[in-house]
């Protein structure tokens, strides 16, 4: 946003120092702690992002070029909540919960709940992103699907499952309105059947969440067609990859 000239703060005040903010870590309920400041590289490669969890492994490859995803953290993407980028919608499909802290304290949203418009969350003034908490991994598999530009650019439409073996699913869609599109109502469907006809039912409601703008990377109605498309392609993708044994 300086980059662009949208901001000019008058002060910068650097959170580098505060080991609390950095690394990954296992929970005691056995899932994964993503401290804020965390680099996208470090997300890309960590082999304990699996299964269900892979989901957000595979968007950190897709963002940005190795520059930014060397320099960029989870937590400056979370916060800076721009529909199309790629980790809101990654996050929806693993089930995340965003942990912020303020001097009042500490509380925790799931990330459907954080992000709430155009460029905004639920982040209250004095709070801080401070952690990203994932579920433990289930067997299954996760995929990213994005459709750009170019690559590294910011999402046209971006598709984000999670698929275990036992046949749970969450799904969500980024580029495609304030906040990724998300359904309980899709997942439930998905969940229990992975035909054809399932898969246009979701769609369905999926597209009718959509509230997509026209912009230099595509036009509403462009977005519109791409979302049951790319639902379909990725669903196909997720249950080819468990009976390939991933």
């Amino acid at each position: 946003m300086m980059n662009s000239r949208i901001v000019e703060p008058q002060a910068l005040v650097s959170l580098t120092r505060i080991a609390e903010l950095k690394g990954i870590s296992v929970a005691a309920d056995g899932g994964l702690v993503i401290g804020a400041a965390t680099r996208h590289c470090e997300i890309e490669s960590d082999r304990r992002l699996s299964g269900t969890l892979s989901v957000m492994s595979k968007a950190a490859a897709q963002i940005g070029n190795a520059t930014i995803r060397n320099m960029g953290t989870i937590g400056g993407a979370v916060a800076h909540a721009d529909p199309g980028l790629d980790f809101p919608a990654a996050l929806v499909a693993a089930g995340a919960t965003i942990e912020t802290a303020s001097v009042s304290g500490r509380r925790r949203l799931a990330a459907g709940d954080f992000f709430i418009d155009w460029y905004a969350t639920a982040l209250e003034p004095g709070e801080i992103v401070v952690a990203i908490h994932l579920p433990e991994a289930r067997p299954g598999t996760g995929v990213f699907l994005k459709h750009e530009r170019v690559s590294g650019d910011l999402a046209i439409v971006a598709v984000a499952l999670s698929l275990g073996r036992d046949g749970g699913a969450r799904i969500a869609v980024g580029g495609c309105g304030p906040a990724p599109l998300a359904s309980a109502g899709a997942d439930a469907i998905l969940s229990s059947d992975q035909s054809d006809r399932a898969l246009a039912e979701a769609c369905e409601i999926l597209v009718g969440l959509a509230d997509p703008i026209d912009d230099v990377r595509g036009t509403a109605e462009y977005r519109l067609l791409l979302i049951p498309r790319m639902v379909q392609r990725a669903m196909h993708d997720a249950i080819a990859a468990i009976e390939g044994g991933a």
